[in-house]
């Protein structure tokens, strides 16, 4: 089921207020769908430059309402619903929402510790990866129609090449090649090799995200992404969404994935120590860094894993000096990865936490 509702002038607009959920949404010119399925995949492929900062928010727990900016756009994710909230060039926004629950609440042994966590994983992924693929395509203005023209096999295989690409991309720059130059220094000694890995691996992610803020467009989902924490602050703070609360609201967000990747970091030098440790004592030392590459690649799901439950406990203890602490990196990631957002942005954040509730 599809609506569209047109605002023709800019004095009425008082007068006609858009209706949505049973409340009183913001004036601009809308459509929304209401999908009960996954979107198909579509064969625009998405700026590649964002999927690295993707994938290291899907390592962080997610709260009762969480989002990620996406082009043009806002996608939230509730515990029963996921939306988005994309505007098209010629200002209107387009609003897709879909029922979604986790695979680990259909079934119980999924739900466990450790396991729950590489679930989240593998979905975070996903859905992040549907949404900004999505988006580029409503922002690109091509309609549902355009796209189910295209043959799918096309579809499927630029889907893949999109992803392979990404992932590559990311795994050799963020995790083989930090391993590279740590296994010149200490190649004898577990924990100096992860730990030099490690801190390289956050400066590279650093030099990473200000690098990509240089870029015009991705300034533009930093200022999304801006708009997402006003909307979920003033969401918990149980506010209207309107305008004139959102405003007041900073763009840091504690609970933001990138407040936690410095405890991630943190926690994968932890582990792959411990691994490493294990792999030289019982087995054999490594023959070479692409081998231990491997094996750290095999590993992610229970890294991933792990980290959920640590991040559990950090979320619940955010009040404690030293979890803060841990945090607070995070928090100053966060003034590169958001910007203050305009009217236009935080309209569109309202709108698509509004659907996801």
């Amino acid at each position: 089921v599809s609506r569209s509702v047109t605002l023709p002038t800019k004095k009425n607009r008082s007068n006609l207020p858009v209706l949505y959920a049973g409340g009183k949404d913001f004036f601009f010119r809308a459509r929304f769908y209401f999908i009960q399925a996954f979107m198909k995949k579509t064969s625009i492929i998405p700026s590649l430059a964002i999927i690295p900062l993707i994938c290291a928010k899907a390592m962080v727990k997610k709260s009762k309402v969480g989002g990620q900016a996406i082009i043009e756009g806002v996608m939230m994710r509730s515990k029963q619903k996921i939306s988005w909230a994309v505007r098209r060039p010629n200002g209107e926004a387009v609003i897709e929402r879909f029922p979604f629950i986790s695979i680990s609440k259909q079934y119980k042994i999924l739900s466990v510790p450790v396991i729950r966590g590489a679930i989240n994983l593998y979905e975070s992924l996903n859905i992040g990866y549907k949404a900004l693929t999505r988006s580029v395509q409503i922002a690109a203005d091509e309609s549902e129609q355009e796209a189910s023209l295209r043959p799918e096999s096309k579809e499927k295989f630029a889907f893949f090449l999109s992803l392979l690409v990404a992932f590559a991309v990311s795994l050799g720059i963020f995790m083989y090649l930090p391993m590279f130059i740590s296994q010149i220094f200490f190649k004898n000694s577990v924990i100096g090799f992860n730990i030099m890995a490690g801190t390289i691996r956050i400066a590279l992610f650093i030099l990473y995200l200000v690098l990509i803020s240089l870029w015009k467009d991705i300034r533009r989902v930093f200022e999304y992404h801006g708009a997402e924490h006003k909307a979920i602050f003033t969401f918990e703070d149980d506010k209207e969404l309107t305008l004139e609360n959102m405003r007041p609201y900073s763009t840091l967000h504690p609970r933001c994935g990138t407040s936690f990747l410095f405890l991630v970091a943190l926690i994968c030098i932890f582990l792959f120590s411990i691994i490493d440790s294990c792999v030289t004592v019982f087995i054999a030392p490594y023959p070479n860094v692409l081998v231990r590459f491997l094996v750290h690649i095999a590993l992610i799901p229970l890294v991933a894993g792990l980290s959920y439950e640590v991040l559990r406990l950090s979320d619940r203890f955010q009040h404690v000096p030293f979890v803060r602490l841990l945090i607070l990196p995070g928090l100053w990631l966060q003034k590169i990865t958001t910007k203050e957002p305009d009217d236009s942005q935080l309209q569109i954040a309202a709108a698509a936490l509004k659907a996801s509730l």
